[in-house]
């Protein structure tokens, strides 16, 4: 890989992408919407010298192409909210795949779990049978198709495949990111889904230690690739490793049907997210056998220590009291 370009840099997962990145001296173009992101992003890290950024929209093809030039690899991680799926998330992949065909780039699609439908085997590995049974499963199966289709004859594609995941960057669009974020700020924070029943996450410096693992070798593409957490874990043990080390017991409420339906009236996301409830009912395993096989050791930071040290970056800084300062 000599230079790299991350679509949606200041996402939850671009961001940690770019950030392993830059921790491997590997050039790279952070590509967003919002030039004041992408530099508050940027200071973040310390303005890496090896570190540029691109103003642009990822639905236009010609904005892809122009800011790929100087690039081999292409880190897709734009992606689009819950409720505008269906009508976005298709034309977004074809804008990208369309750049990236023109320019001959090898393409890392970051992707998550729902095409696999109800698991059928225990881990699930890349070759379970995909047969999802909810709306937004049918939209991202029909995605990766695209993704894949012989139309692109100069492009060089692969998919990672993540489950839900947590870590300093993740956000709204993580099950996981506002639980974590309400905690560690001491407000009440809610929980989708049940908190007795244990549940995989992937750390997100973890992942992006996978991920870029798995874009350097040219073997790799063509292929999809499960990113795997560190086991399983429930709600409830979150949450008190959570309030262990943000110091806060503020109440975190757990979200079914019923309540993410009536958040959802304020919400329009929320209301969304009901149809993958099943994930939190019948949870879905990940094998890493094929990235052990054919990548190496899996990175995988404990529970304990990944969720203190998330509550920790996400903490808000205190400044001190004006009588402390004189002080």
């Amino acid at each position: 890989m000599k230079k790299a370009i991350v679509l949606g840099a200041t996402g939850g997962t671009g961001a940690a992408i770019v950030e392993e990145l830059v921790n491997r001296g590997i050039p790279v173009i952070a590509f967003g919407r919002s030039r004041s992101k992408l530099e508050q992003f940027a200071a973040r890290l310390g303005n890496p010298p090896q570190l540029s950024l691109a103003i642009g929209d990822a639905f236009r093809t010609e904005d892809v192409e122009s800011a790929s030039r100087e690039a081999d690899v292409l880190f897709h991680c734009a992606n689009v909210p819950y409720h505008e799926m269906e009508e976005r998330l298709l034309p977004l992949g074809k804008a990208v795949m369309q750049a990236a065909d023109r320019l001959g780039l090898k393409v890392v699609i970051v992707d998550g779990i729902y095409p696999y439908g109800r698991r059928q085997e225990d881990p699930v590995t890349e070759n379970h049978p995909k047969e999802p049974h909810t709306r937004k499963g049918r939209i991202r199966l029909r995605f990766g198709q695209m993704v894949f289709d012989r139309q692109w004859k100069n492009a060089r594609p692969l998919i990672v495949r993540l489950p839900d995941y947590y870590g300093p960057t993740a956000n709204q669009a993580s099950y996981l990111g506002g639980t974590l974020e309400a905690i560690a700020k001491g407000r009440m924070g809610f929980f989708i889904g049940n908190m007795r029943v244990p549940r995989e996450y992937v750390y997100l410096p973890d992942a992006a230690k996978m991920i870029v693992e798995i874009a350097i070798r040219d073997h790799a593409y063509g292929q999809e690739w499960n990113i795997p957490g560190a086991g399983a874990i429930s709600g409830n043990e979150i949450v008190r490793i959570s309030r262990l080390a943000s110091g806060s017991a503020k109440p975190v409420i757990p979200l079914g049907k019923i309540g993410l339906s009536l958040l959802g009236m304020f919400v329009p996301v929320m209301k969304e997210v009901v149809e993958m409830l099943y994930l939190t009912k019948e949870p879905l395993r990940l094998s890493g056998e094929k990235y052990e096989r054919f990548i190496g050791p899996i990175p995988a930071t404990s529970y304990e220590e990944g969720i203190a040290a998330t509550i920790r970056q996400l903490k808000p800084i205190r400044l001190p009291a004006p009588n402390e300062r004189l002080n």
